[in-house]
């Protein structure tokens, strides 16, 4: 430990600020309370864009949207 006067520690942390556990992670994403799957969110985001983009129509979309949330 050239240059370092006794007792200095490597990273300068003096109270301990390097000592604390890293937080976890956040949980992965899960299926909403609701009971839809993540394939029905991807399929209702699928139909949303469709609808934004006016390939359906709003009726067209309830339509599909009903038959997703019904297991359809």
């Amino acid at each position: 430990m050239a240059g370092k006067k006794m007792g200095e520690r490597d990273g300068g942390a003096q109270d301990g600020a390097y000592d604390e556990p890293a937080a976890a992670a956040p949980a992965p994403a899960e299926a909403p309370a609701s009971g839809i799957s993540n394939d029905s969110i991807a399929r209702l985001k699928q139909l949303a864009e469709l609808r934004d983009q006016g390939v359906l129509t709003d009726e067209e979309f309830n339509a599909e949207k009903q038959k997703v949330l019904e297991g359809a």
